[in-house]
């Protein structure tokens, strides 16, 4: 199909992609994360997601951990797509713990058949 990961790890981020004619459409599952520490780079057909999630602050002294379940670190996504992307007109959003990426594909750019003589 259209798009394969490159890296598998535990902090994948978890991805719905639909396509029309005219454009893909991605949903990223990015809970806990703030909207600046999201990074989204297109290069041509491929795609990158990436997110940076630091504490907020070290525990106070004196303080112990019971149980921590707040995910910290990176996470990193990296995918292609059938066709190029217009990356003038491509479009993001964050709400709610979603990433939305709108990206119109480029007119013309798309993938040809060519003859065999």
């Amino acid at each position: 199909r259209p798009f394969f990961s490159e890296l598998e790890n535990s902090s994948l981020i978890k991805i719905d992609l639909t396509e029309n004619d005219k454009a893909y459409t991605i949903h990223a599952e990015m809970p806990g994360v703030n909207k600046e520490d999201i990074k989204v780079q297109v290069d041509g057909n491929r795609v990158s997601i990436s997110t940076e999630t630091k504490k907020e602050k070290e525990e106070k002294e004196g303080e112990r951990i019971i149980c921590r379940e707040c995910y910290q670190g990176s996470s990193y996504r990296s995918f292609a797509l059938d066709s190029d992307v217009d990356d003038t007109k491509a479009e993001a959003k964050y709400e709610n713990g979603m990433l939305e990426l709108t990206l119109p594909k480029l007119n013309g750019r798309a993938a040809k058949q060519i003859m065999i003589k």
